[in-house]
């Protein structure tokens, strides 16, 4: 297609961003809304689990620019939800009434929280943690004097707050259905490890086990409250281990992605993985619209096969193919895809396809650090660092090549 003359991104994440700024830095000039439901410009989010939710400190630090630069790139921010597309007429209906014109139309649209359906999961005091919004919410909650509080899910998103948690304070119960944290991604001897970083921490683990309802705290089953205050809620567990009396309840249960404008647009949408199909360009099944972040289902051309990633890196890197082929240049989306997660004092990073492995190994280093090695088939798909960086460079290669797994140490 031609240059684009109108641009309009939908999401204000890493991925809406990087589109804008990518478009720029290679030259494009076309006009670019970037449209957003939150009232914020677009920010970062890995912090609100950690050192945000522990400080509250530096939310000008969060932003991925500052509002002059937008101005000064000539991109226009819209803080409205987006509610329909007409590809056919080239127009994103917003809520209210306007409607905005493009001729490239990005959707970036992210994900949103599960909340699971147990009874009580909408109570006052049940939150998620997504966005910056959220962050604030819960720091109020604590500064507000709850002292205790459940974490359902142990994701990274649970694991990270768990521990910021525990930094400020408060008494923390971890639940998941996992019978380690993070097991289902990182397998069973990965998962031992930040059970006992969590443990070490005073996070008190309820695994194996589901949430079943969470309710008014009633002082008639028991009173489990410590003396200072009556929690607010019992978080009733489906092993029939006891209620856990809380002041809070942080749902980490995973995300969905948000893809009703892609249906809503007709674009081919793979309701299994589930992700709009792109190219390895991001381009959709439409010529002019483009998908970024956690809602694209891409061909990768190392991996030979389309994947879908909820790497904050990967909605930047999307993002950045979108923007410079958007200018006119050829970029498409390669990288293996990778990410950090800090857990209390520990930093785990992890490049891998994403998609599943045969084998984990993890090899033991010399105070406390160790890789855990992934392969199918023999292949490395997969390599997961802490305190050995030279590890984790070494497998992002192996895992591009398609190349074996480093035998283990003597």
């Amino acid at each position: 297609m031609s240059a684009p003359g109108r641009i309009v991104v939908v999401g204000g994440g890493p991925a809406g961003f990087a589109v804008a700024r990518s478009h720029r830095e290679a030259g494009g000039r076309a006009a670019i809304t970037l449209v957003t439901a939150e009232p914020h410009l677009p920010y970062r989010r890995p912090p609100l689990t950690k050192e945000y939710l522990r400080t509250g400190d530096g939310r000008t630090e969060l932003l991925l620019a500052p509002a002059a630069w937008f101005s000064e790139q000539g991109v226009e921010v819209r803080h409205a939800a987006a509610t329909g597309v007409d590809v056919d007429a080239g127009r994103l209906a917003l809520a209210g009434g306007d409607e905005l014109a493009w001729d490239a139309l990005v959707l970036a649209t992210g994900s949103e929280p599960v909340r699971p359906p147990v009874p009580g999961a909408d109570l006052d005091g049940v939150l998620v943690l997504r966005g910056l919004d959220d962050a604030d919410a819960l720091r109020a909650r604590v500064g507000a004097g709850a002292r205790r509080a459940v974490v359902v899910g142990s994701g990274f998103i649970g694991c990270e707050a768990a521990a910021s948690l525990r930094a400020l304070g408060c008494e923390v119960t971890l639940v998941s259905g996992d019978a380690a944290p993070q097991q289902a991604r990182l397998g069973e001897a990965a998962g031992r490890v930040v059970a006992g970083w969590l443990s070490a921490l005073g996070v008190v683990l309820r695994l194996d086990t589901q949430v079943a309802e969470i309710r008014p705290f009633a002082p008639s089953a028991g009173s489990r409250s410590r003396g200072d205050s009556h929690p607010a809620l019992d978080v009733v567990c489906a092993d029939d281990s006891g209620a856990i009396a809380t002041d809070v309840v942080v749902l980490g249960a995973g995300v969905v992605p948000r893809l009703e404008l892609a249906r809503s647009a007709g674009l081919a949408v793979d309701e299994d993985a589930p992700g709009v199909r792109c190219d390895a360009s991001l381009r959709t099944s439409h010529p002019r619209v483009w998908a970024a972040g956690d809602i694209a289902l891409a061909d990768h051309p190392l991996a030979g096969r389309p994947l879908r990633v909820e790497h904050w890196g990967e909605a930047s890197a999307h993002g950045a193919a979108i923007g410079a082929t958007l200018a006119g240049r050829t970029s498409r989306w390669e990288d293996v895809p990778g990410f950090w997660s800090t857990v209390g004092d520990h930093t785990l990073k992890l490049a891998a396809w994403g998609d599943g492995w045969d084998e984990a190994r993890l090899d033991a280093h010399p105070g406390g650090g160790f890789t855990v090695w992934y392969a199918t088939g023999g292949a490395c798909v997969g390599v997961l660092t802490h305190d050995a960086d030279d590890d984790h460079d070494r497998g992002r290669a192996l895992v591009a090549e398609g190349a074996p797994v480093p035998p283990a140490p003597v």
